[in-house]
């Protein structure tokens, strides 16, 4: 059994996450900014009102687990608010930013000394934050803090491996859940979760800081 932190766990793939995890026998702690009917019938360690954007608000959550070692750690928390070229809101832009990209490189140095002997860091990220793969404009506040995201993540498993620690940079796929308005020609969360899981299991230091798909497929930058 290995200790698993997932962020944004109250619902869509997070949930999901928690959801795979503790069917496969896992200790999970679920932390997120409200939890869900569906995340309390689980009956995890449930780490409520953390605001990944607020360095009070996760200093909370380093408090709330203490001296407890983290074998994996699934940097899932994000959002998208989708800005065309000729509406775009500033103001949203730096929001997904302090989201998708701060607020996940906060929540992973605050739990550093929390990260067990060669534990794994996955951070959800997106392909619409390639640069070769963007073939359609658009999304500038989700695709530049993206590509902000997997930059940090890179960075990271530079900086981690001394300690033996590993990197995943992983894109779900097309999900249907909330975020995509459950996009019919989508993947299912389970579908989704079980090939990042697989992805997680595959990471080790000859592969840390790799850019997958969560169906195995290496993505350009």
């Amino acid at each position: 059994m290995a200790t698993y932190l997932v962020t944004g766990a109250n619902r869509g793939i997070g949930l999901e996450y928690c959801h795979q995890l503790k069917k496969l026998g896992h200790y999970v702690i679920a932390a997120c900014r409200s939890a869900s009917p569906e995340l309390i019938s689980m009956q995890l360690n449930i780490v409520n009102n953390i605001d990944i954007t607020s360095d009070a608000s996760v200093q909370n959550l380093v408090e709330s687990i203490g001296q407890q070692k983290i074998d994996v750690l699934i940097n899932n928390a994000g959002i998208v608010e989708r800005i065309a070229l000729g509406n775009l809101d500033f103001n949203s832009i730096r929001k997904q930013f302090e989201v998708n990209a701060i607020g996940t490189l906060r929540v992973t140095h605050a739990l550093l000394n929390n990260l067990a002997d060669n534990a794994k860091v996955a951070i959800m990220t997106s392909r619409m934050g390639s640069i070769a793969d963007n073939t359609s404009g658009g999304s500038y506040g989700y695709r530049m803090s993206k590509v902000a995201l997997s930059m940090a993540g890179k960075s990271l498993a530079h900086d981690l491996k001394p300690r033996g620690i590993s990197v995943a940079i992983l894109h779900p796929g097309l999900v249907q859940t909330r975020m995509t308005n459950f996009n019919e020609s989508g993947i299912t969360t389970a579908e989704s979760v079980k090939g990042l899981l697989q992805r997680i299991e595959e990471l080790n230091l000859d592969n840390t800081g790799t850019f997958w798909h969560a169906n195995g497929e290496i993505l350009p930058w």
